[in-house]
């Protein structure tokens, strides 16, 4: 079986990730799967590049233009919004003709666009697309917070700052409704709380969602030596450490003000914590960050990207802290918990999915930095830290491992093709 799988990237940002590790899964379970992508990182001779054409160079300008213009979005703000209408022709590569099954993952910032999906759709080729986020069943956005217009239509978007009913996302509502009618899609869901999501939209109403996590490859993310790890870091030996992982430590849906807060409220209630706790922060755009309003050492680092260095990451911290206010299904979650370290987030997405609350770590109430103060003190202190370590490890291990995610794929694909084995 062929599988092609379609990611706007490779490597870079969640769903690249988790795409890549399914390709990788996949190969070692017997399946011939490659990768397409817009932005080819490494020298895998299974990843294939898209051409970047001037047509759709022009294409995603132009979008990106329409965006501005409505919103007067900023740069940090691109990854909010997407129209689908930038994107290339893939259907004429040989990958895509010789492929059983087409596999879709993140597909915006001018991968895929609508008219092109229809044209995948026409093909007659199995589709399966994986939900990242909630852009395939809104308008335009690919997290609507506490917008619910998507469950009926699109319009009046307050991502857009619009009262308009027939806005931008009332157009682009319609023309996915018009693309997904009558069609066969098979899609999955990284978390149940998506699943969940998607199955309330009135655009994807019906349809067959399956729930399948992503993958982590164990033997890249495993225990090591904690101080070994805080040696090569050159992080202190003797505090228990706190990580915080973010590709922009500045991007509020990760939720840094609410850790922030909520270690203030640590060290308000427990003074002497002030000598014993650091914060090990890890993303790019920290000196928008005011670290000096937090009342413990920081320790920040610069994006990581290399899978090994971040597992050393992992194995030099006591803690990982998840203060996402929107999340779907976190790889940092589960590379976390497969290195052995506890994880806290808030009570959101398809973070209580992963984390067992007092069992693997700690999931707090939603946007609550007392409680969240509360879990971190419960995790380093009042709770069995090493059956914590282990469980997570044992959750890391069998529910998310690359065997039984490509086993769950497989069946899925040999559903939509008839075959049996």
């Amino acid at each position: 079986m062929r599988v092609l799988i379609i990611n706007t990237t490779e490597r870079q940002g969640g769903p690249a990730i988790a795409a890549y590790r399914l390709t990788e899964a996949l190969k070692s379970n017997g399946i011939k799967a490659k990768m397409l992508v817009r932005e080819k990182e490494t020298d895998k001779v299974t990843t294939v590049a898209a051409d970047k054409t001037w047509a759709v160079r022009r294409g995603l300008f132009m979008e990106r233009l329409i965006l501005n213009l409505h919103n007067r979005l900023g740069r940090q703000h691109r990854y909010r919004l997407d129209l689908g209408t930038a994107g290339g022709d893939i259907t004429n590569l040989p990958e895509f003709r010789q492929a059983d099954i087409i596999h879709l993952h993140w597909i915006n910032d001018g991968m895929i666009s609508l008219h092109m999906l229809q044209r995948i759709l026409d093909s007659g080729k199995p589709v399966v697309w994986t939900l990242h986020d909630m852009w395939p069943f809104t308008g335009i956005c690919h997290y609507a917070h506490d917008c619910d217009n998507y469950m009926k239509h699109c319009g009046s978007c307050p991502q857009l700052n619009s009262s308009r009913e027939k806005d931008l996302a009332y157009r682009y509502f319609n023309k996915k409704q018009s693309l997904l009618q009558h069609r066969s899609i098979r899609f999955i869901a990284c978390s149940q709380w998506l699943r969940e999501m998607a199955r309330k939209s009135s655009l994807l109403r019906g349809m067959e969602i399956t729930c399948i996590p992503n993958a982590v490859d164990t033997r890249l993310f495993h225990r090591r030596d904690r101080q070994m790890a805080r040696r090569e870091l050159r992080l202190p030996a003797d505090k228990r450490l706190v990580l915080f992982s973010s590709e922009s430590v500045a991007d509020r849906r990760k939720g840094f003000d609410y850790l922030a807060d909520a270690l203030k409220e640590l060290a308000s209630v427990h003074p002497t914590w002030k000598e014993q706790l650091g914060l090990v922060v890890l993303g790019r755009d920290s000196e928008k960050v005011a670290f000096s309003e937090i009342p413990f050492p920081v320790y920040p680092m610069q994006y990581v990207s290399d899978e090994k260095q971040m597992a050393m990451v992992y194995s030099a911290v006591d803690l990982y802290a998840i203060p996402s206010v929107q999340d779907n299904l976190p790889n940092t979650v589960v590379e976390a918990m497969a290195c052995g370290i506890p994880c806290i987030g808030f009570n959101v997405g398809g973070i209580p999915e992963m984390i067992d609350h007092l069992h693997n770590g700690y999931i707090a109430d939603y946007k609550n930095s007392s409680n969240f103060a509360e879990g971190i003190h419960w995790l380093l202190t009042e709770g069995d830290y090493d059956m914590l370590s282990s469980e997570a490890l044992r959750k890391a291990q069998t529910t998310y491992s690359e065997t039984s995610v490509a086993d769950a794929h497989i069946a899925v694909y040999n559903q939509l093709t008839g075959r049996n084995e």
